[in-house]
């Protein structure tokens, strides 16, 4: 087994694809949130469930800067246990949003471009996928597996 040291700086093309992998994501994270809070904001708030007990235009702003917040620390954590943190954290926060996804579907809210019930279900597919990106690019799944072992 490879020393923690080793495992930051892995040099190998599984650690390049995960180290890209993570900025590509952090990249996203940035831009997504900075949508929240301008040119896109309007369209945040159409998938906002009429269920939830907020304010909708505070729930986009709110999880706005959280994305912000997700996409600065992707971007700048890369020692082990933190970066895998940092992954699971943003791996939570697709998840955390998945009953409004579903909600747009469910209830056929029109946003993004997402103007039909199989475009909206495509969507859905893609969250899990999102989960297993951020696992994957900061290897939370290696780490958590290593500090149990």
């Amino acid at each position: 087994m490879s020393s923690p040291a080793r495992r930051e700086t892995d040099g190998s093309s599984t650690g390049v694809l995960r180290r890209v992998a993570q900025v590509a994501l952090g990249g996203a994270m940035l831009f997504a949130g900075t949508g929240h809070l301008t040119f896109a904001r309007q369209e945040f708030q159409a998938q906002v469930p009429p269920w939830v007990p907020l304010d909708v235009d505070f729930v986009v702003l709110a999880s706005g800067v959280v994305e912000i917040a997700v996409g600065a620390a992707l971007l700048a954590t890369w020692r082990q246990p933190r970066r895998a943190l940092v992954g699971a954290a943003t791996g939570l926060l697709f998840v955390a949003v998945f009953p409004g996804n579903i909600a747009q579907l469910t209830e056929r809210r029109d946003a993004f471009g997402l103007d039909s019930d199989g475009a909206r279900a495509a969507r859905l597919i893609f969250q899990p996928l999102l989960v297993a990106w951020a696992l994957w690019a900061t290897d939370a799944v290696g780490e958590w597996r290593r500090r149990r072992g």
